[in-house]
């Protein structure tokens, strides 16, 4: 099984910069590959990225494309989400999600594929 814990949440200004880090534990965690979603008020969980177990496959939301970069360590068993040049529509509560191990290349993007999430931290970003 695998426990996820989000933390970086806060408080941006517009064009501004957060990273946000997920630390993660499990026996699974090694071979599964890792997204981020988020969540506004009022609103559905939409997915953000997604980095392939083997960390050489990433997958990134139209909306995010050019601005987040998702990565991870293995060996430390954290996965993190960079998010540059902030808008006031990335405001939500950030989760990190863990999926079933799969191939080397496998990068599920959709939120019944993912089997592990954790808390979410909230990010606010101010205009």
């Amino acid at each position: 099984q695998v426990q996820l814990d989000e933390s970086g949440g806060g408080l941006a200004q517009a064009g501004g910069s957060l990273r946000l880090s997920c630390a993660a534990s499990g026996r699974t965690f090694e071979t599964s590959p890792m997204g981020w979603f988020r969540q506004a008020p009022g609103k559905e969980r939409e997915f953000v990225a997604v980095i392939s177990w083997g960390g050489r496959s990433t997958i990134y939301a139209d909306s995010v494309k050019g601005r987040f970069t998702i990565s991870r360590d293995v060996n430390k068993n954290t996965v993190s989400l960079q998010m540059n040049s902030l808008k006031p529509e990335d405001t939500a509560v950030y989760y990190c999600a863990g999926s079933l191990p799969g191939s080397s290349n496998y990068v599920p993007r959709l939120k019944g594929q993912y089997a592990f999430w954790g808390q979410g931290t909230q990010v606010t970003v101010s205009s």
